[in-house]
């Protein structure tokens, strides 16, 4: 996933991003929420984690201003604000779920796939496709019962095959997924991870939408 992160805490953030990183998501970092404005307005993000206080304003309007203009993008608030009555607002304002601070790295991460799950209409962490079992929390395949090794850049495109099944993923949308990892991502990065997940996981498994660009095959 590609995930925007709104937090001015420089300490927390850094380990909140690095956190993200190392599940294998790509992250933007911003710590205003004029920037965070920019960089939605720039980009298309899977998932938001915002703070409610921010230099330039309280996150809880700027959550009711991203509903109201009908973002679907779900948010996940971080804050040190722990009344009960701060939750109901962040979550009455359109927050997908609330964690306050201090919290464990792990937590977060766990949060962040279930919220995932649940807007690509799978609760359950546990899939099945074809001949392959795979753990959503855990980032793990199984082909017929045997583990295959991903690296991280192919768990990212993979995931995002599987949280849009039968939709078509351009080349411009995939490559917005491994932003974080390549500081220039070269012309042909797609398809050669797109053909190694085919070499791992069964020529079937991403299909080319010729001129469009691809989408989750049969396996």
């Amino acid at each position: 996933m590609r995930i925007l992160l709104i937090e001015d805490d420089a300490i927390l953030g850094a380990a909140v991003r690095d956190q993200i990183a190392a599940d294998g998501h790509s992250v933007d970092w911003v710590t205003r929420l004029d920037g965070a404005q920019d960089a939605l307005d720039a980009a298309s993000f899977d998932l938001v984690l915002l703070d409610l206080m921010l230099p330039d304003g309280r996150g809880i309007p700027f959550l009711r201003g991203l509903r109201a203009r009908g973002s679907v993008t779900p948010v996940i608030v971080l804050t040190a604000l722990d009344r009960i009555s701060d939750r109901i607002d962040g979550l009455n304002a359109g927050a997908d779920d609330y964690l306050v601070k201090p919290f464990d790295l792990d937590e977060l991460s766990a949060r962040i796939g279930a919220v995932a799950r649940r807007y690509a209409g799978n609760p359950n962490p546990i899939i099945t496709h074809g001949p392959l079992t795979i753990d959503l929390a855990a980032r793990s395949v199984l082909l017929d019962g045997r583990p295959v090794q991903l690296t991280a850049r192919e768990w990212v495109l993979f995931e995002a095959f599987l949280q849009r099944p039968g939709q078509i993923l351009s080349r411009a949308q995939l490559e917005e997924r491994l932003y974080s990892f390549d500081t220039e991502i070269e012309s042909n990065t797609i398809e050669v991870h797109v053909s190694r997940l085919r070499k791992k996981l069964g020529a079937g498994v991403v299909e080319t939408a010729r001129g469009l660009g691809y989408r989750l095959g049969a396996g």
